[in-house]
């Protein structure tokens, strides 16, 4: 299970990537599943019909066994690797600071 409270935070700085009024545009979400969640950019098609695109940007893993968030990164393949230059870390802000902020474009390119 996953720390409510950190869930919290990765919901709202998902939803503040973007400001409200361009969201029919481009929207950014948290994905949760039991272990991890997943930040994706959600995007409307192209022509207006079907389903919007999800595009995976990170993964936040939990252990719980030791209370610790890490950062995977995406490859062209949509698998997820260990990111090595964050180490993992409780504070999940840390986190998605350094998604927003590094300037690696390993995660926005």
């Amino acid at each position: 299970m996953l720390p409510e409270t950190d869930l919290h935070r990765i919901r709202l700085w998902a939803r503040e990537r973007v400001p409200e009024h361009l969201w029919d545009q481009l929207k950014v979400e948290a994905d949760v599943a039991d272990r991890h969640v997943d930040i994706v950019e959600v995007r409307p098609p192209w022509n207006g019909v079907g389903e919007h695109a999800r595009f995976p940007i990170a993964r936040l893993r939990y252990t719980k066994t030791t209370g610790l968030w890490s950062i995977y990164w995406r490859d062209r393949n949509l698998k997820f690797h260990d990111y090595k230059p964050k180490r993992p870390t409780r504070n999940i802000e840390a986190l998605l600071d350094h998604i927003e902020n590094s300037g690696d474009p390993i995660f926005w390119g």
